[in-house]
């Protein structure tokens, strides 16, 4: 038990680090992003719903959704994301909010079966150490007939095979902005553990084709994002792919 603390405080020291990075670099409004857009495009009336965010980093999207209406909890694993979203929602004009801001690890969520009507998890299960488990969390605090929305890379493109090409260089890729855990995914087995872990896909999209080239940065495809039906068609290539489910009884 003592080795698992040490491991788990280790990485939670990790993401505090990389948080701040972030944060002291600047960063593009949250709503900004291709995933929170797309979520965006299938979430329904948000009023008086009460919403989870799964790694709700500096708090950026609790707070457009809180604007929608809803009662919004946000979780994360770095204690530093949590400490910019509180700084954040206090500095929101003396507006009363509907949000609450907790450090907490995805795999074990603090809260009881069964009181959240959506939650949602954008990039962040490659993230995890175990994907499975965090999704049969998420499903065990949602509601029956809730709803799951979650986004996270995809490597089934173009992308995944500069990946191939950086092994065979034997290159690093890796910058400030690469996370301490960053697991590589194919639609296929995001799907698994979605169906796996207590929920029924009912949707699936995604958004950013890409083209990469050595030395710059990928050259983004934009005509799929102009038909909806396209992307949705494209969406196994998709670099980040999206999943609505619902969440079934038992």
């Amino acid at each position: 038990m003592g080795d698992r603390q040490e491991k788990a405080s280790r990485l939670s020291e990790a993401y505090n680090a990389w948080h701040q990075n972030i944060f002291e670099q600047g960063e593009s409004p949250d709503e900004s992003s291709p995933w929170y857009q797309l979520v965006l495009e299938y979430l329904g009336p948000m009023i008086g719903k009460k919403v989870l965010e799964v790694a709700s980093g500096r708090g950026g999207f609790s707070t457009v959704l809180e604007s929608r209406g809803a009662t919004v909890f946000g979780i994360d694993f770095s204690a530093a994301a949590i400490r910019i979203a509180g700084r954040r929602m206090r500095s929101n004009n003396g507006r009363s909010v509907r949000i609450s801001f907790s450090q907490a690890d995805a795999h074990h969520l603090p809260f009881a079966d069964a009181v959240f009507d959506f939650v949602i998890s954008c990039e962040t299960i490659e993230h995890l150490t175990h994907p499975l488990a965090a999704v049969r969390e998420m499903a065990r605090v949602c509601k029956p007939g809730g709803l799951l929305y979650l986004t996270t890379p995809n490597y089934l493109n173009l992308m995944g095979l500069y990946l191939v090409y950086d092994a065979l260089l034997k290159k690093d890729r890796h910058s400030p902005a690469t996370q301490p855990i960053d697991h590589i995914w194919f639609f296929p087995a995001v799907r698994r553990i979605v169906k796996r872990s207590g929920w029924k896909i009912i949707k699936s999209d995604g958004t950013v084709h890409q083209v990469p080239f050595p030395g710059r940065n990928p050259i983004r495809i934009q005509f799929p994002e102009r038909d909806a039906m396209l992307r949705r068609l494209l969406s196994p290539t998709a670099f980040h792919y999206f999943l609505l489910a619902v969440r079934r009884d038992g």
